[in-house]
This record gives structure tokens, sequence and C-alpha cells, in this order.
């Protein structure tokens, strides 16, 4: 590495204070928006990939789980008798209203389970367990919502859709997209708080037995149960996520605000290597004097641009992890795995080295002789 590119990038400490300041807020910024994404869109299928269920049947024509309609239950012994079906459980998912002791109503989204089955139970659990849920009334929420709800221990007494709950238990980490928490609580329960009727359910969540064909068994589903949809766990997840983070508007302005980091971080960054770059143009000017190729002049520039986005990449890294580990207390996480985090680094590193190029345009026309100008 040439030490020509250390010593102009590290002469003028404020013009490298604010390239790297440039390159931390571009970071950041991208991390948190491209967080957020993932984090709205882990939100958005939550209870379909955590169901453990191979298929997913639905009324005809539902879009995302969220506006599930209610069918005749007896539809499950149908779908048992089904050859290839292992395990086949109703479900409930319906938005409904919560009363607070205040008085005041929340929306929350009910979810009626078999309890004693391993299909759609709560997950990350830090208070009370499943099993609390076959008491009378019973419900378990996440830990997040307990100020929304005006829920403060395990043991409290609620309405939920004109009927009693009791607070059993809290998990940790289950978000909804929309701003109704997630409610667990036992199929028959679910239908009286959504006022559903005894004899209809919402889903019925199919596990394969082992060794059974998926597509198979799909199709044999779609002949032996009338009016109703067959849906795999993962598409009906990207079917649910398509429309919250796409039909609604949502993913798409989170995708542009990112989109608008990189932009003003290749900005700055462009800006501040063009600087750099014209204070020292007597000195490349020499170094062309002195028959130094445009090669050599490219890779000095090329190097600095690289050390201000591995500097500006670590410090915007540290900045980030404190960003992503508090919105874990919030309503909205944002997400960094592991090959996220890799691939800001080369996202960062291509924008420098793009900015950069900026800067060799202005080398490529420097006229040697004007170092023996005055």
């Amino acid at each position: 590495m040439p030490p020509l590119a250390r010593r102009n990038l590290f002469h003028d400490k404020v013009r490298l204070t604010v390239t790297l300041t440039g390159i931390v807020f571009s970071v950041v910024l991208i991390v948190v928006q491209l967080g957020l994404f993932l984090g709205f869109t882990t939100a958005t299928s939550n209870l379909i990939d955590h169901s453990n269920a191979d298929l997913w049947i639905t009324s005809k024509n539902v879009p995302y789980v969220e506006q599930g309609v209610p069918f005749s239950e007896r539809k499950l012994n149908q779908v048992r008798a089904v050859t290839g079906v292992g395990d086949a459980q109703k479900l409930i998912s319906r938005w409904t209203q919560w009363k607070r002791h205040d008085g005041g109503q929340d929306s929350v989204q009910i979810v009626g389970i078999n309890v004693d089955d391993f299909m759609e139970r709560p997950w990350n659990l830090i208070e009370g367990n499943v099993a609390d849920l076959k008491s009378p009334d019973a419900v378990i929420l996440d830990e997040l919502y307990k100020q929304k709800l005006g829920v403060s221990r395990v043991g409290e007494v609620f309405e939920i859709g004109g009927h009693r709950a009791r607070v059993v238990g809290f998990t940790r980490g289950i978000r909804s997209f929309t701003t109704s928490p997630y409610v667990f609580t036992t199929f028959k329960n679910a239908q009286n708080f959504a006022s559903i009727p005894e004899d209809q359910t919402m889903f019925i969540l199919v596990k394969l037995a082992p060794g059974a064909n998926l597509e198979q068994v799909r199709h044999d589903l779609l002949d032996h149960v009338k009016d109703v949809e067959v849906r795999t766990s993962s598409e009906f997840s990207r079917m649910t996520t398509f429309y919250w983070m796409f039909t609604t508007g949502a993913g798409v302005a989170v995708l542009i605000a990112a989109v608008l980091g990189l932009v003003v971080g290749f900005v700055v960054v462009a800006q501040t290597i063009y600087a750099t770059t014209v204070d020292h143009i007597r000195e490349f000017g020499t170094l062309k004097a002195m028959g130094a190729p445009n090669s050599y002049v490219y890779k000095v520039i090329m190097n600095q641009a690289a050390i201000s986005a591995v500097i500006g990449y670590v410090l915007g890294m540290i900045v980030s992890i404190f960003v992503v580990h508090g919105s874990q207390k919030g309503g909205a996480a944002i997400l960094m795995p592991p090959s996220m985090a890799a691939g800001m680094f080369f996202l960062t590193l291509l924008m420098c080295v793009g900015a950069a190029l900026v800067s060799i345009n202005k080398v490529t026309r420097i006229d040697p002789a004007m170092v023996f100008k005055g």
C-alpha cells in the first residue's frame, strides 16, 4: 500500500473526520433501514413461520393470514382422512378488542390453538408455560405489549370481546406487524373471544406423515376437501409478507430510505475524497512529471478510499450494534444477521471506491508541466 495514500488521508484531520462521519452515517442509516425491513418481514409471517406446519388450509381466496375467513370445522375430519396427513389441527387467528382496567380498548389478534399439539404454540416463553392455557379463560401475550394492554403481572384479569380473560404467561420477542398484539389461548376460548360459531374454524394446519410427498398430499387434499385453498407454509408466508411489505407500501418506504442513505454516503465521501485530491493536485502532478504511471496515482486514490471504508465501516458497525440492541425492547425490531453485517462491509467498500472514481477523472487530466509553473 503506497505510504502516500495514508499521508494524504491523515494530513487533514478535519477533512478525514468529515469523510468518516459521512461513511458512518450512511452505514448506520442503511443498517437501520434494512434491519427494519428484515424485522418487519419477520413480524408479518411470525405465526406461519413458527407453526411447524407443512400445509395451511384456508377458505377460498384468502390473501394473507390476518384475512382468514371462517369455514366448517367438519372439514378437519376430511383432512385427517387423506393419505399422507400425519397430523391436522384447527387454528383461529382473528382481530378482536381487549378492554383495559382503565376502560380503554385496544385491538388484539387472538390466536386459538390446540394446547396439546405441537403446532402453533407460543414460543420464547419467559413466564408461565403452554399447559397453563388449559386453565379457564387463560391467555398468553408478549411482554412488549404489557404497557399497551395495561398488564403488569401474571394473574390479572381483563376482558376480550366481552369475555373474561386471565393472563397466565408472557413471551419475549413475538411481535406483530400491525399494532395488534398476538394473544394466545385455547381454540375454544378463541371462538368466544372472537365471536366465531362453535362449528367453525379459520385455518387447518397439516403436518405430513413421514415419507409423504408434499405436492401429492396437497393435490389429494384439494380433491377431497371442497371450497378451500391448500398452501405450503413457505408459500403462505411469502403471500402474507408480500401483502404487508409491498401492497401496503410499508416495505417500499423502508427500502427507499436505505437507498437514500447510500446516496448520501456516496455524495459525502465523493466530495471529501475529491477535495483531498484537488488539495494534493500538485503532488500528483509531480509524480507524473517524475514518470509515475497513471496506475500508481490511481492506486493511491483507491487506497485512500479503501482506508476510509474500513475505518468508517468499523465505526459504523459499532454504532449500529448499539442501535440494534436498543431496538429489541421496542415495538419495531431492527435485525442484523451475520450475512447482512458482512454484506455491509462490501457495500461500504463499493461506495467508497465508487466515490474515488470521481477523483480519478480529475487526475487523468493533470498536465505534468503545471509543476514548473508559478
